[in-house]
């Protein structure tokens, strides 16, 4: 990882944009309809430090490279991180693709080097991406004092959350009825339902971009990885870096973790994982197979 991803909460805070053109209207644009104050900075007072303190975020562009390097300068001056626009090498920080749907933000950075393979790459994320994915992050934050008493234990609170962003009150979030919404996931809190654990059988013999939506969700929010020897890195990339990671798990095993109520990924690249199969049908867990896009699961 070459640069680190962070989001700044804008809330109460204020942005700075500096210079003229259409450049410079395009990164006011980035906060239409967020919550920051934009400030707009031309010509003298573009190069005065005192405009710049207090702001969380300055960008700058301009066709002069001089006043885009002395604009850089004072922002600096005034402990601001600056984003200079087209000149990679002056910037602190770089400007993502960004999607937006209100409490979710997603954004794809190349560092500077590529930004119209982040756009491209934008535009696929975004069909991805329903409207309504905001208003279930809504739905999620304003409960959240709630589920965290309810649910202290962090790993049980995961699973709880994992049910319930696939069930009836993130749908009713995505239709737009948030009362509704609201009333479900609170049901769901004081009935304390059990979540149930699973298996799922993923094809990783890779590369990646072969794996279907499924399966990359699977990968997003399994608890425990069980994985072949040769797994295609790629595949296994997708993962949750904090899941734990095994190399080998008999079926008994997995049925254990299955009634903790765990989410349990396998990988597999070979046929052998047919048997670990039929013996978790004999146990009663519950087990998917999770093909990849354009190919039939080893079979």
């Amino acid at each position: 990882m070459d640069v680190f991803p962070a989001f700044f909460p804008l809330a109460g805070r204020r942005v700075v944009v500096a210079g003229e053109g259409e450049a410079a209207e395009a990164k006011a644009r980035l906060f239409e309809g967020s919550p920051a104050e934009v400030s707009r900075l031309n010509g003298p007072d573009a190069l005065d430090p005192r405009a710049y303190i207090g702001a969380t975020l300055a960008f700058v562009a301009a066709r002069d490279d001089n006043w885009a390097l002395a604009a850089a300068d004072a922002a600096r001056a005034a402990n601001v991180p600056v984003n200079v626009v087209d000149r990679p090498t002056l910037c602190d920080f770089t400007t993502p693709a960004v999607i937006d749907r209100g409490e979710v933000v997603a954004a794809i950075g190349t560092g500077g080097a590529s930004p119209m393979l982040a756009t491209m790459l934008r535009h696929d994320i975004e069909a991805r991406l329903p409207e309504g994915t905001g208003q279930v992050a809504a739905l999620f934050r304003s409960l959240q004092a709630e589920i965290r008493d309810a649910l202290p234990e962090a790993a049980a609170r995961r699973r709880f959350l994992r049910a319930a962003l696939n069930g009836p009150p993130a749908d009713a979030a995505r239709n737009g009825d948030m009362e509704a919404a609201k009333t479900q996931l609170r049901a769901a809190l004081s009935e304390g339902a059990a979540t149930q654990g699973q298996v799922r059988y993923l094809d990783a013999r890779g590369p990646a971009d072969l794996l279907s939506l499924r399966a990359v969700r699977a990968l997003a929010a399994a608890d425990v990885l069980v994985a072949d020897a040769d797994t295609h890195p790629d595949v296994m990339a997708l993962a949750r870096r904090d899941a734990e990671r095994r190399s080998s798990c008999s079926a008994a095993e997995l049925a254990e973790l299955v009634a903790e109520g765990l989410s349990v990924v396998r990988l597999v690249t070979t046929p052998a994982w047919r048997a670990e199969q039929t013996a978790l049908d004999a146990a009663g867990v519950s087990v998917d197979v999770l093909p990849v896009a354009s190919q039939s699961p080893t079979a």
